[in-house]
């Protein structure tokens, strides 16, 4: 990669690192699934005129934003409103690696490659470290819940693969389509018309300033510099910059929410990063892709 490039790969990895500081700040004034429909509303409209829709069935495009968006980023905001912490939900998502090799093999009888194995064992052991040592101060539902976004990520990019979808600009804004009315239903009957009127009420500057960075910086800006490098080097050549997110996940929480990790986590997402990384990129420099995501989010932002 060229140096500039190389640079915009770094760039990648900040900015979508540091969404999960924005999501968790956003989450302060707004009921998840009401912000994330505000988001994916922004990401989809009016870039919805103007983006050519994806080369694919509607049935396609609507199953990858049921789960690459709706499902994953409905979860990820919902743990993270009842106690994810901000960090840790960069480290725990990347389980979508593992899950995405497991529903692979299963669904489309791909037959793991030994690395990816030996990824998706370590990386597994990694997850389990994480969770006791989250159990240990917090309950572990929210980190279920967060598992649970991994795992709906983990079958979009099933999905995507099996269709032989590109993550283009056009999919991110058409499958957006996809989020609002599910989330604006949910929030209805989870938190009312009377606190989602409140919550509108009190949108101020901070939850603007949250919004604006979820989809202009991380969906945008961000997947329209990624998919570009993916087009034009090879997987091994990006992969290792985009698992920079996680560690900056956890290093932006760490400076921004004063969130410090207890041993037994950062042992455990230590651990899981060496999986993701055993089973992503080769001692040749060759990568296997997993399908058309990457660690930070397939059709939207990670977090």
């Amino acid at each position: 990669m060229t140096r500039r490039d190389s640079l915009l790969a770094v760039l990648v990895a900040l900015i979508w690192g540091f969404n999960f500081v924005a999501i968790h700040v956003g989450l302060a004034d707004v009921p998840p699934f009401l912000f994330l429909a505000i988001r994916f509303t922004l990401v989809a409209l009016p870039l919805v005129f103007f983006v050519p829709r994806p080369k694919a069935p509607f049935g396609v495009v609507f199953s990858i934003g049921l789960f690459m968006s709706f499902g994953q980023f409905g979860l990820l905001y919902l743990a993270m409103a009842i106690g994810m912490p901000a960090g840790l939900a960069a480290l725990v998502l990347q389980a979508q690696v593992i899950f995405t090799i497991v529903i692979a093999a299963v669904a489309l009888n791909e037959r793991a490659s030994v690395r990816q194995g030996l990824g998706a064992v370590i990386g597994t052991a990694g997850l389990v470290i994480v969770a006791w040592g989250f159990h240990q101060d917090a309950p572990l539902i929210p980190l279920l819940v967060t598992v649970g976004a991994a795992l709906s990520w983990a079958i979009g990019n099933v999905i995507a693969r099996a269709a032989k979808v590109s993550s283009g600009l056009s999919l991110v804004v058409w499958s957006a389509l996809v989020v609002p009315l599910p989330c604006l239903a949910v929030s209805f009957v989870v938190d009312g018309p009377a606190e989602m009127a409140d919550a509108l009420g009190r949108f101020g500057l901070t939850a603007w300033l949250s919004t604006v960075y979820t989809v202009v910086l991380a969906s945008l800006v961000g997947y329209t510099i990624f998919n570009r490098l993916m087009a034009t080097y090879p997987a091994a050549s990006v992969v290792p910059f985009i698992l920079l997110v996680p560690p900056v996940g956890v290093l932006s929480a760490w400076v921004a929410l004063g969130e410090v990790p207890s041993t037994l986590e950062w042992i455990g997402g230590v651990v899981m990063m060496v999986g993701v990384a055993v089973a992503t990129v080769t001692l040749r420099g060759r990568a296997r892709p997993l399908g058309p995501s990457t660690p930070a989010t397939a059709t939207s932002p990670p977090g």
